[in-house]
């Protein structure tokens, strides 16, 4: 299944959703981070009922990993895992795209172009919310395209994507992500679908060569919660 619509959530359970993805898909939250049912609940003032709602919602995205006797931890991706991931991507925004440029119009090219200046906004003053946005910039195009199961799909393999990078990632600087971006979005602006796929396939491939092994650092879990619950007790 792909990402659950926070409006469609429960109110409570809803907010925890978006406040732990927000966290796990800027890496503040990293693969493997144990997320304890009563420190969450003590942090957001729910409880544990509601907690553990939220988990399972976020356990059909493939963001939280849940196991009996175990709890809840931040989904770790292999390997393999990885290539397959990034193997479907590439498959799945190349039909994205080609779809957009026979259907796009300027509105859309105006959210495309709105969104990637926010990227570089965050890139230089919040670069934890530029690596969410870097993956969001490819829900909106599934978005654009018009296709519900598509963007469905598409959300769900751009959020094990960033599990994967925070796994295992080479350092590199954020200016490429942004000029592909901008590049997607000329070749869509000229209506040139195979353009855009050929852009898409390169930069996809890009990010899978920024992947490296690497172990992930250990997080507090409590200071990370605090900055993401803000506005989101009851």
């Amino acid at each position: 299944m792909g990402q659950v619509r926070p409006e469609l959530l429960p109110g409570r359970s809803a907010r925890i959703c978006a406040a732990l993805r927000h966290a796990i898909l800027e890496q503040a939250l990293l693969p493997g981070t144990k997320l304890p049912e009563d420190l969450v609940g003590e942090q957001f003032g729910v409880s544990r009922t509601v907690v553990r709602d939220a988990f399972i919602r976020l356990h059909t995205e493939g963001l939280i990993d849940l196991q009996p006797h175990r709890g809840a931890a931040v989904a770790v991706p292999g390997i393999e895992e990885a290539r397959e991931v990034f193997e479907a991507r590439r498959c799945l925004e190349a039909a994205t795209v080609r779809t957009l440029a026979s259907r796009i119009d300027a509105d859309d090219i105006a959210r495309l172009e709105t969104h990637v200046d926010d990227e570089v906004a965050a890139r230089d003053g919040d670069p934890p919310r530029s690596i969410r946005l870097a993956g969001e910039f490819h829900v909106v195009l599934a978005e654009l395209a018009g296709n519900q199961v598509l963007a469905r799909f598409v959300s769900q393999v751009v959020s094990r994507c960033s599990l994967i990078l925070a796994v295992h990632r080479r350092p590199h600087s954020p200016d490429c992500a942004v000029e592909e971006h901008r590049g997607i979005i000329d070749a869509l602006r000229r209506c040139d679908g195979d353009a855009a796929a050929a852009l898409m396939e390169r930069h996809i491939g890009a990010v899978e060569e920024r992947a490296a092994v690497e172990p992930p650092r250990e997080v507090d879990v409590s200071e990370v919660l605090m900055r993401y619950t803000a506005g989101n007790r009851r």
